[in-house]
């Protein structure tokens, strides 16, 4: 019967931090992501656990999405512990992270990598014992010399209408690395040079 049929599981995780003062910020660009997404499927996050959680049914592939309310330095133990409870591979993970160091708007996929200073990245690599796991970043690069004060710091309005610009190609890569794998989307996505 088609309802015993076992699908893949995947855990999508946008980082960010909870609350109303961070919703606007540069730093809780994978929260925004994952909200754009549920705006566009027409799913809602519910509070859990160590995070807000969805699930959603894709081409019978439950995929769930996961926005840590643990804060960004510690978003390693919801992602840990969401991992296991819903018995998800680490090869079906996919963390969505802004990237200080990257030009503003560019993308990046990778299955590995070091946390380039990102304390998210840094607290999932901890949890997990492992930087084998992929990841899409986000550039967020500028000339701000307090990094701190400006990934804590409200979207300008071209630079949010920069990022809106790129959020399909986002959306594009996160469906196309639960449906094709993460090789094939690199490269698919990679070399465009986004």
């Amino acid at each position: 019967m088609k309802n015993n049929v076992k699908m893949d599981k995947f855990l999508i995780i946008g980082l960010g931090n909870p609350g109303n003062l961070y919703k606007k910020t540069r730093h809780n660009l994978g929260y925004f992501i994952l909200d754009k997404i549920s705006e566009k499927y027409l799913f809602s996050f519910y509070k859990k656990k160590l995070g807000f959680l969805s699930e959603f049914i894709f081409y019978e592939k439950r995929i769930f999405f996961l926005k840590p309310s643990t804060y960004v330095n510690e978003s390693g133990l919801s992602v840990k512990y969401w991992m296991n409870k819903k018995k998800i591979l680490l090869k079906n993970i996919l963390i969505i992270s802004d990237d200080i160091y990257l030009n503003f708007g560019s993308l990046r996929l990778r299955g590995k990598g070091g946390n380039g200073g990102h304390n998210g990245l840094k607290s999932i690599e901890k949890e997990l014992k492992s930087s084998h796991y992929a990841r899409l970043r986000f550039g967020i690069k500028n000339d701000f010399s307090k990094k701190i004060d400006y990934v804590l710091g409200i979207w300008k309005e071209n630079e949010l209408k920069d990022i809106l610009n790129k959020l399909e190609i986002s959306i594009n890569i996160i469906f196309s690395f639960i449906l094709n794998g993460l090789q094939k989307t690199m490269n698919l996505f990679n070399k465009k040079n986004l």
